[in-house]
């Protein structure tokens, strides 16, 4: 953090350090969108499901890979397991090994079954987190997490778009087994649009009317909308 100010960074080679590289088979696109701290101090990295049409790696149900996920570590405690950092003791999966190559479990996986989370958000009141996943032909989605939810949640891709099975890819599926449908989805139509940018659950004042409302919108539209949730 700059000293003059903590809501800016300095960065200088002698304080750059990698911690993960996540490399793509072939195509360059769907890279994930966003890195936060939960209120838990770890730090989450949302990751794509490493680009083409239909994820043509089907990564985002591969637990051998860091793609199409969203991965969970922390930066504060000594690095383990051979890594730059370590593995919340409470992830899922925490005490398997992977090569990131589609062998083995990666130990930083929180949840899974994601094609490109561009943005997701902590609701700063109760700390349930909201993903906004990016659609491929038909749906566009919202995922949504309750605080204190344990991880290994399966969010579908590429079985599912959305509540439905991915058109020509997997006509008349099974979701798997633990799937996590989204709790909001819309078409790709003109009332909605074709990609996602997840937004944030409004806790601000001055407007009332919108007070615990999630608040996203949509790069190809240019729409935005306000949704509410029930916390359970």
């Amino acid at each position: 953090r700059s000293a003059a100010n903590v809501e800016r960074v300095v960065q200088t080679p002698a304080t750059v350090q990698t911690l993960l590289v996540i490399p793509h088979a072939s195509a360059s696109n769907h890279n994930g969108g966003k890195l936060a701290f939960g209120r838990d101090g770890y730090l989450y990295i949302g990751t794509g499901d490493g680009g083409g049409g239909n994820d043509p790696d089907q990564n985002g149900q591969n637990l051998g890979t860091r793609l199409g996920k969203m991965l969970r570590i922390d930066v504060d405690a000594p690095p383990a397991q051979g890594l730059a950092y370590a593995v919340p003791a409470s992830n899922p999966f925490a005490a398997q090994t992977c090569n990131g190559a589609g062998a083995g479990i990666c130990p930083e996986i929180w949840s899974y079954g994601l094609r490109n989370p561009w943005r997701f958000s902590f609701d700063r009141a109760t700390g349930a987190l909201f993903i906004g996943d990016v659609g491929q032909g038909a749906r566009e989605e919202v995922d949504f997490e309750p605080a204190g939810t344990g991880g290994g949640r399966n969010y579908g891709w590429r079985i599912m778009e959305g509540t439905i099975c991915t058109p020509g890819v997997n006509p008349g599926c099974t979701p798997p087994a633990n799937h996590t449908p989204p709790v909001l989805e819309y078409n790709h139509d003109a009332a909605g649009g074709v990609s996602i940018t997840g937004g944030f659950r409004y806790r601000g004042s001055r407007v009332p009317a919108l007070a615990g409302a999630y608040l996203y919108g949509d790069f190809g539209s240019s729409r935005m909308w306000a949704a509410t949730v029930d916390d359970p």
